[in-house]
């Protein structure tokens, strides 16, 4: 019965472990991020033979013009809000 509760404790341990990480999250998003850098580019066009896309299908994506800035060493938007 204790290598049943010796091995149980090891597992335990091992699947909590597992759940760590190795260092803080960083929550602050004042240094810029890699999907910031992304720059538009031109449009996809469909080889000779083949049907042209349909333009009405694009999904356009808004700029962030006119959008506030957020104040130095705020949150990141992908993190949950804080409760209470």
């Amino acid at each position: 019965m204790t290598t049943v509760r010796l091995l149980a404790a090891v597992m335990i341990s091992a699947c909590l472990t597992a759940c760590g990480g190795d260092g803080p999250i960083n929550q602050a998003c004042d240094e810029p991020q890699r999907y910031q850098e992304v720059q538009p580019s031109k449009k996809v066009q469909s080889p000779d033979g083949l049907d042209p896309l349909n333009e009405f299908a694009e999904m356009p994506v808004p700029g962030a013009e006119g959008a506030p800035t957020r104040p130095p060493g705020s949150p990141c938007i992908d993190l949950p809000p804080s409760i209470g």
